[in-house]
């Protein structure tokens, strides 16, 4: 039996210190895997983060890791924790939708090797989380199956971000302690923003994207998502490696991103944003942005200013290009026909690709090496580059513009194979979470949550929750 006050909310726990307890026996995997099924249970037919729930399988892992880790026979940290994973990631036997409703019965035949990853160090699957349809869309909207609620506002509906909307909605909310998004144009950050938690995008090749449904299999990137950036590195550390199943991750040595987490940022030098890129965030975001630059001067870093031979703008017209070309190569089946039932945003967002021709696709693959190479020379020297993660707060679902997309801020570094780390920088006037985005140059995770964990260690932006609590 668990030493603790068992009245208190298990779900608010960070999962570095539940996994603490589990190790030490002071708390059961049962205990915590039933705190979230409960909450999952009591609040999200509200929330609709989640599209199928693994209630018993998960009692049953969480039984089989209590009777593991009290015999001594704990595979590791991670034992026993619970996670949720995207409603793109296979596992064998088990519904995988790509967020469509054509696909609603598409039994799985292969578990993807992150999932494998995940159970093999003893983690607990709770279920899969909403997404938009083939992940096309960073509204965090999807039409015929249902759009999560961003826990920040009960009474009006508001973006969840997308496509990974119930991933951000179950962590934001305490209905998971962490999940797995993907982010091909800002999947992970766009929802981490405007759900208020932190969220990675790695670089290509880090993470296997075997067993993941594909958007765009030249910009898919999968990443963790948590409340902190310690439990995003954690979770990073566990997802990532080599795997033969997919060539991109061959030839990249592992990182532990937990060996330099608490070195802090003095002597850093952290790149500001181009003035001309102000102009597309709000007044509320500016100001935590500004703000975030001073709190991390003043531990020590070294803020300066560069000059970028291109506009995000143009930068995530090509990410685009790619991914509306290579989307429809992969469902143009569903795309072209009338009768099919997708969500009359995406299916135009996807048919655009028709129009792509071969000469425009190659285009736009052989411009990222050479806009990289521009990028790289710009930022040389340099270990970040800070911008907001997103223009503005959650945007009321009303006043919502399907035919624009909210990833100002993140496309460019899908496109230019960067990573990215989104962290909650503050609150705006409407009490609405903003977010700061850390860009590192290519396999540079480490780096991107070294100094996110820096500016958490320093606020608390981190640990506000939403008033989501009280849904009953």
């Amino acid at each position: 039996m668990s030493q603790l006050d068992l009245t208190q909310d298990l779900t608010q726990v960070p999962v570095h210190e539940l996994s603490q307890l589990l190790q030490s026996r002071k708390l059961s995997p049962v205990e915590v895997t039933n705190a979230y099924l409960t909450k999952i249970e009591h609040q999200d037919s509200k929330l609709h983060s989640f599209v199928q729930v693994y209630g018993d399988d998960a009692r049953l892992a969480a039984r089989a890791a209590e009777a593991a880790i009290q015999s001594g026979h704990s595979v590791g940290p991670l034992h026993g924790l619970p996670i949720a994973l995207k409603d793109l990631i296979e596992l064998e036997g088990k519904i995988v939708t790509g967020g469509s409703e054509a696909m609603k019965s598409n039994f799985s035949t292969r578990t993807a090797t992150l999932a494998k990853k995940l159970m093999a160090q003893g983690m607990i699957i709770l279920g899969k989380t909403h997404t938009v349809e083939f992940a096309m869309g960073g509204w965090g909207t999807n039409s015929l199956r249902g759009t999560p609620w961003n826990p920040w506002d009960l009474n009006r509906a508001r973006t969840p971000g997308g496509s990974s909307s119930g991933s951000g909605v179950a962590v934001a909310a305490c209905l998971a302690p962490w999940a797995v998004g993907t982010d091909t144009g800002g999947s992970v950050r766009l929802p981490a923003s405007w759900c208020g938690i932190t969220g990675l995008k790695t670089s290509i090749g880090r993470v296997s994207t075997y067993g993941v449904l594909p958007l765009s299999p030249t910009l898919d990137t999968p990443g963790p998502m948590a409340r902190s950036v310690e439990d995003v590195a954690l979770l990073y550390a566990a997802i990532q490696g080599y795997d033969p199943l997919d060539p991109l991750t061959n030839g990249l040595p592992y990182t532990d991103p937990n060996e330099n987490l608490r070195r802090g940022v003095r002597g850093l030098r952290l790149a500001r944003m181009p003035q001309n890129e102000t102009q597309f965030a709000s007044a509320d975001v500016l100001a935590a942005y500004d703000r975030s630059l001073s709190e991390l001067e003043a531990l020590g870093a070294e803020i300066v200013d560069i000059k970028l031979p291109f506009l995000f703008a143009d930068v995530a017209a090509f990410n685009l290009r790619i991914m509306a070309a290579e989307s429809y190569a992969l469902y143009h089946k569903l795309i072209d026909d009338e009768n099919a039932p997708l969500d009359p945003h995406v299916r135009p967002r996807i048919a655009s690709g028709r129009a792509v021709s071969s000469q425009a696709y190659i285009e736009a693959l052989s411009m990222r090496s050479v806009m990289k190479a521009q990028y790289d020379l710009a930022l040389e020297g340099i270990d970040a580059l800070l911008t907001p993660s997103t223009m503005t707060t959650a945007v009321p679902l009303e006043e919502v513009d399907q035919t624009k997309a909210p990833a100002h801020y993140t496309r460019f570094a899908n496109y230019l194979n960067l990573c990215a780390l989104a962290l909650p920088n503050g609150i705006a006037t409407d009490g609405l979470p903003t977010s700061l985005q850390i860009v590192c140059p290519t396999n540079d995770e480490s780096m991107a949550l070294r100094i996110g964990w820096a500016y958490q260690n320093s606020s608390n932006w981190h640990l506000l929750r939403p008033s989501a609590f009280d849904v009953s």
